[in-house]
């Protein structure tokens, strides 16, 4: 199936490794010019150039979302590269989990800040030229976590963010063919969590929790953001896609 992505040019924050990386090779292999952006540069210019020996369309572009300055010189230097700019994934995390009483101000607000400070900047970044061109995709990477976790009330918090900001975009902009959806991840296995020494306990307790018996992949979340991000779904804005083998509690 077309998904009707050749030639667009998608930005995918904090997409380094794990979901983002995953994502932009998704939208890279459906003919999307992808832009590989993260606050970790090493990491960041592996991943680009590990898609162009792949013969994918990348470039990266390193700098800090939750500056206002770093994402606009991020847009600028899209359109310079690229020609234009037409899905955002809003993909950037950093979770600092505690219980409520051991969280510092620190950690809600790192939190806070590139989750959805970060989506705020950058979606109003590309906006304008969304409406310009009369096309435009943003997709909020939310979490299950947005129905609440235990020791993530910061994280659970930003992810509900992403949803509401979702939402009232939606509204604000469909008048100008520019659409504004969430993919919400279950348990994925990505480099960060197979990394923690409980990984294994972590991922059986996920696993009984949901009807689907195997461990999500990043790319399953990366086809769901390919298929919000393509022509296929020019009517759909507004929308919480969970990819969480059935979980929602």
């Amino acid at each position: 199936m077309d998904l009707g992505l050749t030639g667009k040019v998608a930005i995918v924050t904090g997409s380094a490794r794990g979901l983002g990386a995953a994502t932009a090779r998704r939208l890279a292999q459906e003919g999307a010019k992808v832009v590989i952006t993260d606050i970790n540069a090493e990491l960041a210019q592996a991943t680009a150039k590990a898609l162009q020996a792949e013969g994918l369309a990348a470039h990266c572009i390193v700098g800090d979302i939750t500056k206002a300055a770093d994402v606009q010189r991020l847009v600028d230097d899209t359109v310079a590269h690229f020609g234009g700019v037409h899905v955002l994934v809003n993909n950037a995390g950093a979770p600092r989990d505690r219980y409520l009483v051991k969280m510092s101000e620190d950690d809600w607000d790192l939190v806070m800040n590139v989750m959805l400070k970060g989506a705020f900047l950058a979606t109003r970044a590309v906006m304008p030229r969304y409406i310009e061109q009369g096309w435009g995709r943003v997709i909020n990477i939310s979490s299950r976590a947005h129905l609440g976790n235990p020791t993530q009330a910061n994280y659970s918090a930003a992810k509900a963010g992403l949803i509401g900001m979702a939402k009232a975009l939606s509204l604000e902009e469909g008048r100008y063919g520019v659409t504004v959806n969430c993919v919400a991840p279950g348990f994925m296995e990505t480099e960060m969590i197979q990394a923690l020494p409980t990984y294994e306990t972590i991922k059986e307790k996920a696993i009984a929790a949901q009807p689907v018996k195997r461990a999500g992949r990043p790319e399953d979340v990366a086809d769901a953001v390919a298929f919000l991000a393509s022509e296929r779904a020019s009517f759909i804005s507004g929308e919480v896609l969970h990819v969480t083998g059935g979980r929602y509690g």
